[in-house]
């Protein structure tokens, strides 16, 4: 086994699957769902020590703040956050890593996991990757393959073939076998030979890039000069937009393992779940005595295996079964169990109406903190803002409105043009139209500010910045 192996962990998903509570801006695995962390959390947590190099996480631009801020809420340390430009699914995600990895070191083994799947048993994961690790330094294209506990159809399966030599607990590939129906899942576990694809895999850098040049050159060529032509943004590593657009879009199964004579597969019972719809959750979490999974202020009666969550108001339910209700400050989702499977529809059609609802919640996230839309009318818009001590906004004027600033807690410094002033409890600021401003947290506890904003255009783009140490446009 190498002496380590670099986590490559993808986390540029949007967990559509799971409205209300995964939005656009923030996705599942930046939400905890499951323990009291994010998934991205605790799949960081999972591959840190022991074995494991420093992670590398590869995601896309809008999240970026949020997934440095968790990982380092959980002290770790990411060798890098590579930035997708756009999404193009899995392969080129690898073959960006890739590339990275293979300028720093050329023996380099990358474990790519997902970052929104729950893991119940790790030490059987480890074993895993262990074995798959063997024969990563043998060449092979590596992939853990899931012990299905039930027929479900919203996998796809892998049929093991043959043991590779020398390494106990890993298989040939087979085939691939594309999401069945029941009739063939019970067919497949009454077999025993097949396990669910669950998307993790483990490999050479050096091989994963040779393989695809053989087999899609197109993308490694799109994938390498996005690399050779990128750089370092803050902490964050920006490949070249222009050369990764043109990367075709495709997922490392297609593109790759099925179409590889050097794929193997170590079969694991790891506890896993991908967590990709309500009745997933429902399916791992704690129940109570009638089957209930309950999270947030929910008072039951005469309710039985059902889904109950709320992030907000008060949830009572009478006289339900096979339910999933879900409440969030500004959406609620009901629906049975299997028909929330077809979520995604109902997310797009919102989408296509232009309902924020799809994009971010209401309190929505920012490098320097969030805010909260409270209330919104014709010509004014109430926000809460909560700064982090040492962050502010950037240095900034809007051309439509102006904004009125009351400091609820902690201390804040106000600059408007060239006058700076400090603010506390109960002390408030004016900002006019077209005055250069910023608001920054001097102190060491959170700033709450309450913004009311009036004007005749009220959006986030109206917002011409001059200072932003954050690095925003």
């Amino acid at each position: 086994m190498p002496k380590t192996v670099v986590p490559v962990i993808l986390s540029g998903g949007s967990g559509q699957r799971l409205w209300p509570l995964s939005r656009e801006l923030y996705p599942k695995q930046l939400i905890s769902l499951v323990p009291e962390i994010s998934l991205l959390q605790e799949t960081a947590k999972r591959l840190n020590g022991g074995p494991f190099a420093d992670p590398v996480i590869v995601c896309n631009d809008s999240h970026r703040f949020i997934v440095a801020e968790q990982l380092r809420a959980v002290d770790i340390r990411a060798q890098a956050i590579v930035l997708e430009p756009s999404r193009r699914n899995t392969a080129p995600a690898a073959a960006l890593a890739a590339h990275f990895l293979l300028r720093q070191d050329p023996d380099a083994v990358m474990l790519l996991a997902p970052s929104d799947h729950v893991i119940t048993k790790p030490e059987e994961f480890w074993n895993a990757v262990a074995v798959a690790a063997k024969a990563a330094e043998k060449g092979k294209l590596v992939t853990l393959g899931i012990n299905p506990d039930r027929p479900a159809t919203g996998y796809g399966y892998i049929r093991k073939g043959d043991g590779v030599e020398g390494i106990e607990g890993c298989f040939a590939i087979d085939r691939f076998v594309e999401k069945p129906d029941v009739a063939a899942a019970e067919k497949y576990i009454a077999e025993g030979n097949y396990f669910w694809n669950g998307g993790i895999f483990l490999f050479s850098a050096a091989t994963y890039i040779e393989t695809l040049e053989v087999l899609r050159p197109d993308m490694v060529e799109a994938c390498r000069k996005a690399i050779e032509d990128g750089g370092n943004d803050l902490e964050f590593f920006r490949p070249d937009e222009a050369a990764f657009n043109a990367c075709p879009t495709e997922s490392i199964d297609y593109a790759v393992m099925e179409n590889t004579t050097s794929g193997a597969v170590v079969p694991v019972d790891m506890g896993w779940s991908d967590v990709g719809s309500w009745a997933s959750l429902w399916q791992i979490g704690d129940k109570d005595s009638d089957g209930n999974v309950k999270a947030g202020d929910v008072v039951t009666e005469n309710v039985k295996d059902s889904y109950l969550r709320t992030d907000g108001p008060l949830l009572a339910a009478i006289g339900l079964e096979n339910v999933i209700v879900v409440a969030t400050g500004d959406a609620v989702l009901v629906g049975t169990k299997d028909s929330v499977e077809g979520l995604k529809s109902v997310v797009d059609a919102l989408k296509n109406a232009g309902r924020p609802e799809t994009l971010s919640h209401p309190r929505v996230y920012r490098p320097w903190g969030w805010y909260k839309t409270l209330e919104t009318g014709e010509r004014h818009q109430v926000k809460h803002l909560m700064v982090k001590p040492g962050h502010g906004i950037s240095l900034q004027a809007h051309k439509h409105r102006a904004e009125h600033w009351t400091v609820v807690a902690g201390t804040a410094r106000v600059t408007r043009d060239d006058e700076v002033v400090t603010l506390e409890i109960d002390q408030s600021a004016y900002i006019p139209i077209g005055t250069k401003h910023r608001l920054e947290n001097p102190g060491p506890e959170p700033l709450s500010v309450i913004e009311v904003q009036s004007g005749n255009y009220l959006g986030e783009d109206d917002i011409v910045r001059f200072d932003d140490k954050y690095g925003r446009d």
